[in-house]
């Protein structure tokens, strides 16, 4: 079953790293990537996003029109950075390799949610 393992934080820390405290960072991640890569875990490599000033919120407006503005749709501190999606037999095993991940500056928690199938 597939995963969608969420990370959240404050992307303006991740944004102040040190061009070398971002590169120690990055070498932790791929680190992170070639333990589970080989296991078939990762289902899809993932994406990492644009910082929140760069976002678009698209909502219903009064009239049931869309209405488009930017940025988040609230004034968070922590917003999602990026999504890896896992293949994994259950959420306790997502979790477990979830936990692995390596938090650091920007990166404050991981949520771990089930994808949704149709049939």
């Amino acid at each position: 079953m597939q995963y969608a393992m969420l990370i959240f934080g404050d992307d303006q820390e991740w944004t102040a790293l040190s061009p070398a405290e971002e590169q120690d960072l990055m070498t932790q991640i791929y680190g992170w990537y070639e333990r589970w890569q080989p296991t078939g875990k990762i289902a899809d490599g993932g994406a990492e996003l644009q910082p929140r000033e760069t976002a678009k919120t698209v909502r219903a407006g009064a009239d049931g029109q869309p209405v488009t503005t930017d940025g988040p749709y609230l004034e968070l501190k922590e917003v999602i950075g990026a999504v890896i999606m896992l293949e994994c037999d259950d959420i306790d095993e997502a979790a477990r390799i979830a936990a692995t991940w390596p938090l650091a500056a920007g990166m404050s928690a991981l949520e771990v949610r089930p994808v949704m199938t149709r049939e």
